[in-house]
């Protein structure tokens, strides 16, 4: 049986964070969140990985995290272009930036023919996570689609220094997704957790809600899918320079639409990641919290 792949959605410069926050060192050995997430991958069984990445930041991959995986995993680039666009369609002058997640995926197609993860690079998603991942993906068909996605909860997952994303996730009693939102701008107030609506207004979320933080399990049929949506997305939304394709947008289409079923993987991972950079001393203590548990050894290519 085919090992699953697992895209690394890397393109983005990360503004909030200030610099390339991709290849930034926090780990004890100079360690990325991304050689976290690769260490996990190899050990629950996923086979190959791919980068999205921009073209210019090619040489900086290949240097920082691919020479790491010599000998260890199959990788590959593919990379996420804003002309990277369907027939009949052109970039709007006040375009500045490609068109988010999904359309991050859709540049992997070509190199993918296995059932796939998605993450984000500059995320630390937990072994838990990607064992549990590893084992739906090594049970479903590529021409199947059946999907998942691993859901944490929502409190644990905000930032102490800003408004963070998040895609609220709707799920049902045998643990599928029924919906999903992107929640752009997501506080903790003294109100409780609120989301702000376009118009400015805080909203409540409520307690014990679910999200999803960008890992994603799906088959090849999610390119086809994925490109059909797209066209519709670029129809509807293409001169608004700051619309972008999420990949909620498109699992969201093929539930209601009764193409595909996603299934809700709970993990006992923590979830940790680095939105600003005053988050990043609390990234560092938690990886060494997790290497004193036993979870990592100091030194993860050493």
């Amino acid at each position: 049986m085919m090992k699953p792949a697992l895209v690394i959605l890397a393109a983005g410069i990360g503004s909030r964070y200030g610099s390339l926050k991709q290849v930034d060192p926090v780990g004890p050995s100079g360690e990325t969140l991304m050689d976290y997430s690769l260490f996990d991958a190899l050990r629950s069984g996923f086979g190959r990985c791919v980068f999205i990445i921009q073209k210019s930041m090619e040489q900086d991959f290949r240097d920082v995290i691919l020479k790491k995986l010599e000998g260890r995993m199959e990788a590959d680039c593919a990379f996420q272009a804003i002309d990277d666009l369907p027939s009949g369609f052109t970039v709007p002058p006040e375009r500045t930036k490609p068109w988010g997640t999904s359309h991050a995926v859709l540049a992997a197609a070509s190199k993918i023919r296995e059932p796939f993860g998605v993450i984000n690079a500059d995320d630390f998603y937990g072994r838990d996570a990607f064992q549990k991942m590893a084992a739906f993906l090594s049970d479903v068909g590529a021409a199947e689609s059946r999907y998942a996605v691993v859901g944490y909860d929502l409190d644990a997952t905000l930032s102490d220094y800003g408004a963070v994303a998040r895609g609220v996730c709707e799920v049902n009693p045998a643990g599928f997704l029924t919906g999903i939102v992107e929640r752009t701008r997501i506080i903790r107030s003294k109100f409780g957790i609120v989301f702000e609506d376009p118009s400015g207004r805080h909203i409540s979320l409520g307690e014990g809600r679910t999200v999803s933080m960008n890992f994603w399990g799906f088959t090849p049929t999610y390119f086809q899918f994925a490109r059909t949506e797209f066209v519709r997305f670029l129809e509807e939304r293409r001169n608004d320079p700051k619309a972008e394709f999420f990949i909620p947008l498109v699992v969201n289409r093929m539930i209601e639409d009764g193409l595909a079923d996603c299934l809700v993987l709970p993990t006992t991972a923590r979830w940790f990641g680095v939105t600003y950079k005053a988050d990043r001393p609390a990234v560092m203590a938690s990886l060494e919290s997790l290497i004193a548990a036993g979870e990592y050894p100091r030194s993860l290519w050493g």
